[in-house]
């Protein structure tokens, strides 16, 4: 009998791309054919991004549809990218689908699709093919969007997700208190753009029915309420590349390794790591106030550069600040943050608080430093700061600014208590425990295996919901 055969879609986003194709290779460890379907775009910046070097292509198939966008055209415009996406993906799809299956020893057996684009399993039961959903997100975000109808109900947010007022409130008694201005979708672009998103969501809410598997790249150690608040949802976290003794794939950017040499050679829990990952913007008041920032704390720091990270790309930095961090800073850009954070000489983690860097911190015992961005990162802060407590949050300025020495103050304190390093560590052991044998995730994948399996054994039985 030939391999059971899955085909997994990711949205089209790095922050899902990387989480997803990681699922994909500890499936493809154990025995499943992959065929991983990214958009036309991405695909080229993946593949440019590998070097060559990753074992990625021969466990893992990747192909490409179009996602009805130009090349030239902006995919940070969401709302845009979000329209065309659903004017010309599922027609692709569904072709791509049709392919596969017209060959008799390529047959599917599931398709897993990001539970961000779970409007896909309206293609996938038209094809025939048994549906799965990954959430690359965190349970609590996942929580919170079943929680929408509730939300309308009590007059938190309207029909169109927004916000009525600004109100306090909490899904469930353990769950952080929320504004309802930081509902995820509240933190996407402008109010067209969080229109056009929330439809969305409520499109995939509606497309999710007999799903049988949602598993959430989480730990049931790490969110317990959420995912007693959403039962449906099945922990498989942390998902990391050293958990399999691999290199991570799906970044954008190809990474600068010479980092690594350079942390080598700092005192063991001294660097101060700062990366935001592939979507934040700074103005140049800002980003000049960070480089500042991180000047004043007088520490060793490696900092995450990207090309587009600034509105200015011209004289980016402040005048004379290379020469003078030159013998303890290092600026990159693009870094193997997994590999970073489990170095020794790094201190904390200065990050966007983006759902990746918060499992890979919180796997590596690391604590941090919060400057959410988008979506749901506010969210992702409040764990981390009130119910995890292993960081702090940046005060901003009447002018918005996150300044100099705030930066400094907060850095002070959180590697001036010892508390913070201690409950990142008891943190980290409850994380890791999940994907041992006997741990919750571990089960999980398990379970989801076992399943895929079975399928491909009676594929020709017919398929009743998921």
């Amino acid at each position: 009998m030939s391999r059971p055969h899955v085909l997994v879609m990711p949205a089209p986003a790095q922050g899902h791309i990387i989480p997803l194709l990681e699922f994909s290779q500890c499936l493809a460890n154990h025995g499943i054919r992959v065929t991983f379907v990214i958009t036309d775009y991405d695909h080229k910046r993946v593949v440019e991004s590998l070097e060559g070097k990753n074992d990625l292509v021969e466990q893992t198939h990747l192909v490409s549809i179009p996602d009805g966008m130009e090349p030239w055209e902006d995919r940070n415009d969401l709302g845009k990218l979000i329209e065309k996406v659903l004017q010309v993906m599922p027609g692709k799809l569904e072709e791509l689908i049709e392919e596969i299956n017209s060959r008799e020893d390529e047959k599917l057996d599931c398709f897993i699709a990001d539970g961000y684009m779970a409007w896909s399993m309206e293609v996938a039961k038209k094809m025939n093919v048994r549906g799965a959903l990954f959430w690359p997100s965190s349970a609590a975000s996942v929580a919170l969007l079943f929680h929408i109808p509730k939300l309308i109900d009590d007059g938190i947010i309207d029909s169109h997700g927004t916000p009525m007022s600004k109100q306090m409130f909490r899904i469930a008694p353990n769950m952080p208190e929320m504004n309802s201005r930081d509902c995820f979708w509240a933190h996407i672009g402008d109010l067209t753009t969080q229109k056009i998103f929330f439809d969305l969501l409520d499109r995939n809410t509606r497309a999710m029915t007999a799903i049988k598997f949602q598993l959430c790249h989480s730990t049931y150690e790490l969110e317990s309420e959420a995912f007693t608040t959403f039962p449906e949802l099945l922990p498989i976290g942390p998902l990391l590349a050293s958990n399999r003794l691999g290199n991570t794939a799906g970044h954008f950017w190809r990474e600068d390794s010479s980092c690594l040499e350079w942390l080598d050679q700092q005192q063991p829990s001294s660097v101060i790591y700062a990366a935001f990952g592939s979507f934040t913007i700074l103005d140049q008041v800002q980003f000049q106030e960070l480089a500042l920032g991180l000047e004043l704390c007088n520490r060793p720091f490696l900092w995450v550069v990207r090309p587009d990270i600034t509105t200015d790309a011209n004289d980016r930095y402040p005048e004379g600040f290379q020469e003078r961090v030159a013998a303890r800073g290092r600026m990159i850009g693009w870094a193997p943050q997994q590999k970073v954070l489990n170095h020794p000489s790094i201190a904390c983690f200065l990050s966007h608080c983006g759902w990746n860097s918060t499992m890979e911190g919180v796997s590596n015992g690391i604590p941090f430093l919060c400057w959410p961005y988008f979506a749901e990162q506010f969210l992702n802060e409040r764990y981390i700061c009130d119910i995890w407590k292993v960081g702090l949050k940046f005060d901003r300025d009447e002018s918005g600014i996150i300044t100099r020495e705030e930066i400094k103050n907060k850095v002070d304190q959180v590697l001036g208590n010892q508390d913070f390093k201690a409950r990142a560590l008891e943190l980290k052991e409850k994380a890791m425990s999940s994907v041992r044998e006997g741990g919750s995730s571990y089960k999980t994948f398990q379970n989801f295996l076992q399943w895929v399996k079975t399928n491909a054994l009676a594929h020709n039985s017919p398929v009743t919901g998921g």
